[in-house]
C-alpha cells in the first residue's frame, strides 16, 4: 500500500508503524462540550443520528480538537432495526427502548429488506464527513453484529445477561435464525453504502459476544459475521473490516480465521501475553486501554500506554480503548493519552 495512505489504514494493512495510529471509541460524545451544544440543538441522540449537519459537525469535533488518525461516523448500531421498521426511540438517561420482537408474529412486521430511505440521512452524513476531512484521516463505519443487533430486538432495551435472546434460540433457533438472517443482509447492505458513500473501513461491533458459550459463539457470533464480511467483500474486496467481539477472550483466533476480517478489537481484561501470541500473529489487533484508566488520568495511565505499546508494538497496531470513552473522562486526560502514544 502507499506511503500516502493514512498511517491508520497502513496498520490494517499489517504494516507495523513506529507509532501506533490512535482513535477511540465514542470520541464523538457526551464527554466533549461542543457536542452536548449539538446534542440539546438537535432535540435528542436519534434526531442527531438523522441530522447530517449535525452528525458531520459532532463526527468532526473531536478530528479538530484532538487530530485523531480516524474519525468514526456518529450514528447508532440499532438506525438497522429501525429501518427494518422496528420502532425505536432514547429515554433520556436510560438508553434505546425498541418494540421486542420475541414470536414469529413480530418477526414477520419487520421488514425483509432496510429501508433505504430512513437511513438516507446516515449515508449524506457519510459523504458530507468524508469531503470535511483531511487526507491522512481515515473514515471508520459502523455496524452491530447479528447476535448483539437480536438481543436489543428481542429484549426491546438493553439487559444485563442477554436473557430474552438466550431463551428464544433455545426455545425457537428456527425463528431466532430468521431473525439473524434478516440483521444479516441488513448489515451488508448498510456498510456498502457506507463504503459507497466513502467510508475508508468498517466495524462490526459485537458488543454482547462474551455472553455466549462456544458452540453458540460459533452459531451466532462467527458465523452471521463471516456472512456480512463475505457479502461487503463481494461488493468491496479491498475493503478494510475490524471486527470487535467484546469478551469473547480465547475464542478470538477462531473467530479471525473463520471470519475473515482484517482486525480485531481488544478488550480490556484479555491477556496481553494471549493477545500478542495468538491473535496478533493472525491479524492487526486495536484497543485494549481501559477507559476507567483514562478517566482517572496520571503516570498510571502513562505507564498503561507504556505497557501495551511495549506489548503490541512489534506488529501492526491500532491504540484504542477496551470499550467506548465515559462520558464523564475529562478533555486534559484525552490530550494526556494522545501525547503519550505519540511521543
Amino acid at each position: 500500500m502507499a506511503n500516502e495512505d493514512p498511517v491508520f489504514l497502513r496498520s490494517l494493512s499489517g504494516e507495523v508503524m513506529a507509532r501506533p495510529p490512535i482513535w477511540l471509541m465514542r470520541q464523538a460524545g457526551r464527554y466533549l462540550p461542543e457536542y452536548r451544544e449539538v446534542r440539546a440543538k438537535a432535540g435528542g441522540f436519534l434526531e442527531l443520528c438523522y441530522n447530517p449537519a449535525f452528525a458531520t459537525e459532532v463526527t468532526l469535533q473531536p478530528i479538530r480538537r484532538f487530530g485523531f488518525d480516524a474519525a468514526i461516523l456518529f450514528c447508532d448500531i440499532l438506525v438497522v432495526p429501525h429501518a427494518l421498521g422496528q420502532k425505536l426511540w432514547f429515554v433520556q438517561g436510560e438508553g434505546p427502548r425498541l418494540e421486542p420482537v420475541g414470536d414469529a408474529k413480530r418477526l414477520g412486521e419487520i421488514h425483509e429488506e432496510i429501508d433505504q430511505d430512513v437511513l438516507a440521512p446516515v449515508y449524506e452524513t457519510v459523504g458530507k464527513v468524508k469531503a470535511a476531512l483531511p487526507g491522512n484521516t481515515a473514515f471508520v463505519g459502523f455496524c452491530g453484529a447479528p447476535w448483539t443487533v437480536a438481543t436489543y430486538m428481542v429484549a426491546g432495551r438493553g439487559t444485563p445477561d442477554q436473557g430474552p435472546a438466550k431463551e428464544l434460540f433455545t426455545r425457537d433457533p428456527e425463528l431466532f435464525a430468521r431473525l439473524i438472517d434478516r440483521i444479516v443482509m441488513a448489515s451488508i447492505a448498510h456498510l456498502n453504502a457506507q463504503l459507497d458513500g466513502g467510508v475508508d473501513a468498517v466495524q462490526i461491533f459485537d458488543s454482547w459476544a462474551g455472553s455466549l458459550g462456544e458452540d453458540d459463539f460459533m452459531r451466532w457470533c462467527i458465523a452471521p459475521t463471516k456472512r456480512i464480511v463475505d457479502g461487503v467483500r463481494a461488493r468491496h474486496p479491498k475493503a478494510k473490516i475490524i471486527g470487535f467481539p467484546r469478551g469473547a477472550g480465547r475464542l478470538i483466533p477462531s473467530y479471525v480465521k473463520a471470519t475473515g476480517v482484517d482486525a480485531v478489537g481488544l478488550e480490556t481484561d484479555i491477556d496481553r501475553e494471549f493477545a500478542r501470541t495468538q491473535i496478533q500473529s493472525l491479524a492487526p489487533i486495536q484497543g485494549h486501554l481501559d477507559p476507567q484508566l483514562l478517566r482517572a488520568g496520571g503516570t498510571e495511565l502513562e505507564r498503561e500506554v507504556d505497557a501495551i505499546r511495549t506489548s503490541f508494538g512489534a506488529g501492526p497496531f491500532v491504540f484504542n480503548l477496551g470499550h467506548g470513552i465515559l462520558p464523564d473522562t475529562p478533555i486534559a486526560h484525552v490530550e494526556r493519552l494522545i501525547a503519550a502514544v505519540r511521543s
